[in-house]
C-alpha cells in the first residue's frame, strides 16, 4: 500500500510510515472482517505532537475474534514504540447500543477522525442531550474522586501530585467538548479554544484546567489545588444543567 487514502495530507509526517505499516498489518491481520479502520483525536486534527501523543484509532469489525486480536496483540510493544495506540475495537451493533453509555467517547471519534479502511461508522452518530448531560455529570465526578484518592495515594509527594494533574487531560479534554456540545458546539474545537469557551460558560477563570493541559506548565501542588477547585465549579455548571 502506498499513502493513506484521503488522510495523507492530515497525518504529521513523521507518522505517515508507521501509519501505513498499521494500516497493512490490519489487513493482513483482520482481513474481511474489518469494517473500518479509523484514526481519530490529535494525529488528523492538526495537534499532534510526536514527543506527547500516540495515534489513536478505532477498529470496527463485523465480530470480535479473540484469536484474531491475539494475533495482533503481538504486534503491540513495536507498535507501541512506533506511535500507534492499541485500537478501540468494536463491532456496528456496539456502537449503536452504547449511544446512551458513551456518547462523550463517540462524539470525541466522530468530531475528528479520518477513515482508512471502510467506510465510517460515526460521521452520522447523534446523541441524546440528557445521555451527553449525564456522562459529562458523572466523569467530573469521577475525575474529582479520582484527584481525591490520587493524592491519597501519592503520600504527600509533589511529583506524584504533579502527574496526576497531568494524567486525566484526556478525559477533562473530552469532558469539556461534551459540555460545549450541550451548549451548540458540535465541531471539533482546538483544546485552547475550548478551555475559552468554557470560561465563558463558566462566568470564571479556569487557571488550574489550562495548567493540566499544558505540558510544559509547572504541574506542581498549587496547580492541582486549582485544578481541583475548577472541576468543583465545572461540576456545579453541570448539574445546574
Amino acid at each position: 500500500m502506498t499513502g493513506i487514502p484521503s488522510v495523507s495530507k492530515t497525518i504529521p509526517e513523521a507518522m505517515q510510515d508507521p501509519v501505513n505499516g498499521y494500516i497493512s498489518l490490519v489487513q493482513e491481520t483482520a482481513g474481511e472482517t474489518v469494517k473500518e479502520l479509523a484514526f481519530f483525536g490529535a494525529i488528523v486534527a492538526g495537534s499532534f505532537d510526536i514527543a506527547r501523543h500516540t495515534a489513536r484509532n478505532v477498529l470496527v469489525v463485523a465480530e470480535v475474534d479473540l484469536s484474531m486480536l491475539k494475533r495482533l496483540a503481538v504486534h503491540g510493544p513495536s507498535l507501541g514504540r512506533l506511535g500507534i495506540s492499541a485500537p478501540l475495537v468494536m463491532t456496528p451493533r456496539y456502537i449503536q447500543a452504547s449511544l446512551d453509555t458513551f456518547p462523550l467517547e463517540f462524539m470525541e471519534i466522530q468530531q475528528a477522525h479520518r477513515t482508512v479502511i471502510g467506510t465510517s461508522h460515526f460521521t452520522e452518530l447523534t446523541f441524546e442531550e440528557e445521555h451527553v448531560r449525564l456522562q459529562c455529570e458523572r466523569e467530573i465526578k469521577a475525575l474529582l474522586i479520582g484527584l481525591r484518592q490520587g493524592l491519597l495515594a501519592s503520600a504527600g509527594v509533589v511529583r506524584f501530585v504533579g502527574a496526576l494533574e497531568q494524567d486525566i487531560g484526556e478525559a477533562l479534554l473530552r469532558t469539556l467538548r461534551g459540555m460545549l456540545w450541550l451548549e451548540g458546539a458540535r465541531d471539533h474545537l482546538e483544546s485552547h479554544v475550548v478551555i475559552a469557551e468554557i470560561e465563558r460558560t463558566a462566568q470564571r477563570e479556569l487557571e488550574g484546567v489550562r495548567a493540566a493541559l499544558n505540558p510544559i506548565a509547572a504541574h506542581d501542588w498549587q496547580e492541582f489545588e486549582m485544578l481541583y477547585r475548577d472541576i468543583e465549579q465545572l461540576g456545579d455548571v453541570v448539574d445546574a444543567w
